[in-house]
């Protein structure tokens, strides 16, 4: 299933990895292993916040995708399941059967 990871960093956390060059090593490495469909990065309510939109083929994954940040920066980190277009047109004529 198609899902977007939100990973917010705490300050003082992302700004530790920041100075002793660990982050960016860590981005890379991370965007090499998970390979996702996109990556997005911005701050979000004063926090380096991270989207990536990931294919998580079963529940028992999603240690694999999340626990990296909690372990490297305390980071909060959210699993939200996402559609692309061509998934929302498959998926609509089912929610119209479903009223009518």
């Amino acid at each position: 299933m198609r899902m977007m990871l939100r990973i917010s960093v705490p300050t003082v956390e992302g700004n530790k990895a920041l100075k002793d060059g660990s982050m960016g090593k860590f981005i890379e490495h991370t965007l090499s292993d998970l390979k996702p469909e996109a990556a997005y990065f911005t701050a979000e309510k004063g926090q380096r916040t991270a989207y990536l939109f990931v294919d998580i083929k079963d529940s028992s994954d999603m240690p694999h995708f999340g626990e990296r940040f909690f372990l490297a920066f305390n980071a909060a980190v959210d699993f939200v399941p996402v559609m692309n277009a061509d998934e929302l047109k498959k998926g609509l004529p089912k929610a119209l059967a479903g009223i009518g």
